[in-house]
């Protein structure tokens, strides 16, 4: 079961996270998102959890509770959804398509 945590405290990491997690059954990852730029956390993650009745009691436990003074969110996570914003379309873009087109 894939979970999805957010409204994490900054100062929170990876290894945090997981044992936050941990009480609830077994992890094998969890992720803390961070900015590519800043290396900083950006406030959310993800665990990994094999077991769906573990994973099903940590979201139901932890949803709402307060880790670091901060209330967390937990919900499973989505898939992620393809990436429609083609940048390299040949129709152009901004606010009026190609400048050629003739109207």
């Amino acid at each position: 079961m894939n979970i999805y945590v957010a409204n994490l405290h900054y100062r929170l990491n990876d290894e945090d996270l997981h044992q936050i997690f941990s009480e609830f059954g077994q992890v094998t990852s969890a992720k803390i998102i961070k900015d590519h730029e800043t290396g900083r956390s950006r406030g959310f993650g993800f665990v990994e959890m094999p077991n769906q009745e573990e994973g099903a009691k940590a979201m139901e436990s932890l949803n709402g509770s307060e880790v670091e003074g901060k209330q967390l969110m937990v919900n499973e996570a989505r898939p992620k959804q393809p990436n429609n914003n083609n940048r390299n379309n040949s129709r152009g873009g901004g606010y009026g398509g190609p400048r050629d087109r003739r109207y």
